[in-house]
């Protein structure tokens, strides 16, 4: 896990300063969600970028933890409330 984290983190930070596609309200909820998560899972921007949304890989018993902080302090510091969705890796279609 600390390997996916290092890699997502890197990859929010590419998305960041060498493609600009990022908001600093995006830079923050990332910010927000790494501060619970250190290695233990991993957060990035994802999609087209400029303000939407962002994947965080969460270990099940760290969930509402990071709810938490996202919901105690993100519209507080950006004036924006966060939608949180919890998805859950399943096998996909198949024949």
């Amino acid at each position: 896990m600390a390997t996916i984290s290092v890699a997502m983190k890197e990859s929010h930070i590419s998305l960041r300063d060498d493609f600009e596609v990022t908001t600093k309200e995006m830079d923050g909820l990332v910010e927000m969600i790494d501060s619970v998560l250190g290695t233990d899972g991993g957060v990035r921007t994802t999609g087209g970028g400029f303000g939407g949304c962002v994947v965080a890989l969460v270990p099940t018993a760290m969930v509402e933890q990071v709810k938490d902080v996202v919901n105690n302090n993100y519209e507080k510091e950006f004036g924006l409330k966060a939608s949180i969705y919890l998805c859950i890796a399943t096998q996909g279609a198949f024949r």
